[in-house]
């Protein structure tokens, strides 16, 4: 039985039904079904059976989190990491609970995988309020070439870490297979939908208040590090996830025409 928690997350669904369509046991976990990841004794009826867990980070007691699920006799643990744990600033908000996240896998016991993502392409979906409103896209960062990957990606290497062999005690990067500017991937966007769309890029100035509105202060803190000291590269193109898919990553013109119904009025 693999237990998958985030199940309606962007990662998780894609890997419940890539399990589900392999015939493969699965579980899937989200605060709707009872379980707090951040009370890990509310896990316990979720982990009868269960030898391998997809798990997400950044929760209170990470530390406790993996005991539990050592208690109940889960064998493999593929944590959704990030590039953030790698950043050369490690003090920052982001970097810090991805960090936290890994050690507290790595010293539980447990058979482990990492899977160290850039930015996914479905955070593309949060341009969606301006695209219902008008054809402009205003987001921060627009000089900023991102690799980001496609979440169906990401299960696809987790299905793989999940149920063979071979990949405890590796930590994965992973990209799409090329590094795109934000007015890049508008333009690919744009295409799919039909639509002539257009982007402008905000100042810092402008990002910082935008973002601080609705975001905690070290997380925009954390983001201008990453973006503007560059303390994190998510513009490399790496190429594990051929290596372990068999096939090439998915392209962000891929993910826009699969996902054309999600832009729709």
């Amino acid at each position: 039985m693999i237990l998958v928690t985030g199940a309606t997350g962007n990662v998780g669904r894609e890997l419940v039904a890539r399990l589900t369509s392999a015939g493969v046991p699965v579980r899937a976990l989200s605060r709707a079904a009872g379980a707090d990841l951040n009370e890990p004794a509310s896990l316990r009826p979720a982990l009868d059976g269960v030898r391998g867990v997809f798990l997400l980070p950044g929760y209170r007691d990470m530390a406790g989190l993996t005991a539990e699920l050592a208690r109940a006799g889960v064998e493999r643990v593929v944590l959704l990491s990030s590039q953030a744990a790698v950043a050369t600033d490690t003090g920052n908000a982001v970097s810090a609970y991805m960090i936290d996240s890994e050690t507290a896998v790595r010293e539980s016991g447990l058979a482990w995988t990492f899977l160290r993502p850039a930015a996914f392409m479905s955070n593309t979906l949060r341009w969606l309020p301006q695209l219902r409103t008008g054809d402009v896209v205003r987001d921060a960062f627009g000089d900023v070439p991102i690799a980001s990957v496609d979440p169906a990606d990401l299960a696809a290497v987790a299905a793989e870490a999940l149920l063979e062999p071979g990949h405890e005690g590796r930590a994965y990067s992973l990209t799409g297979p090329e590094a795109l500017l934000p007015a890049d991937r508008l333009r690919i966007l744009a295409r799919a939908l039909g639509r002539e769309l257009r982007f402008e890029a905000l100042t810092d100035e402008e990002a910082w208040e935008q973002m601080s509105a609705t975001t905690p202060i070290e997380y925009v803190r954390a983001f201008f590090s990453f973006y503007r000291d560059h303390t994190i590269d998510e513009t490399t193109v790496h190429p594990a996830v051929e290596q372990l898919t068999g096939r090439p990553p998915r392209t962000f013109a891929q993910w826009s025409a699969a996902h054309v119904s999600d832009f729709s009025p």
